[in-house]
């Protein structure tokens, strides 16, 4: 069978009819592909990222996350990837969280290295983010309790362990956050 190549747009319309009401689908070269579902560990992540970016943006920090956007990082053919966070610091606040996809270039993008298929393609995903024009991206790793930070703008690279403080730098002004409390399991669980 031959498969027709997607568009961005095609493939937000039509992702609710893939395995799983595509939640867990992404476009790579206008063809869905699913991922495996995260596990639990990402799930702590997410909540935890959740809880520390509300804390900077009621205290003033600027911009929002969004969780789980589609961001177009590339065109003809189209790639849609659903970092875990994308965090907005310019245009109209909110702006973002009612959509499906976007092509707008967030300030920090976050991903979560929770399953093999997100570590073993993450350098694809980088340098896919790169092209896009992405600045600042953080990579998580939940096995090694580790954040790597990568900077285009300064060409720095940087890794922080479970004692370190992991800051906004210039993306996120005044933010930071302990590392170690990225991987808490929730009081509840």
């Amino acid at each position: 069978m031959i498969k027709r190549i997607m568009t961005a747009e095609n493939f937000a319309d039509e992702r609710s009819e893939l395995p799983d009401a595509g939640q867990w689908a992404e476009l790579i070269r206008g063809v869905p592909v699913t991922l495996a579902p995260p596990d639990i560990e990402h799930g702590t992540l997410v909540l935890n990222l959740s809880k520390a970016f509300s804390s900077y943006v009621h205290s003033g920090g600027p911009g929002y996350a969004c969780f789980d956007l589609g961001l177009i990082v590339e065109r003809r053919p189209d790639t849609v990837f659903f970092p875990a966070v994308s965090y907005f610091t310019t245009g109209e606040r909110f702006s973002e969280t009612d959509l499906a996809i976007t092509e707008s270039i967030p300030a920090v993008i976050v991903e979560l290295l929770t399953t093999n298929e997100r570590r073993t393609n993450i350098s694809e995903r980088v340098n896919a983010y790169y092209r896009f024009g992405a600045n600042v991206l953080w990579l998580i790793d939940p096995a090694d309790k580790l954040v790597y930070t990568f900077n285009r703008r300064t060409d720095t690279r940087r890794r922080y362990a479970e004692e370190d403080l992991l800051p906004g730098e210039l993306a996120l002004p005044d933010f930071s956050v302990p590392v170690a409390s990225l991987f808490e399991p929730p009081a509840w669980a």
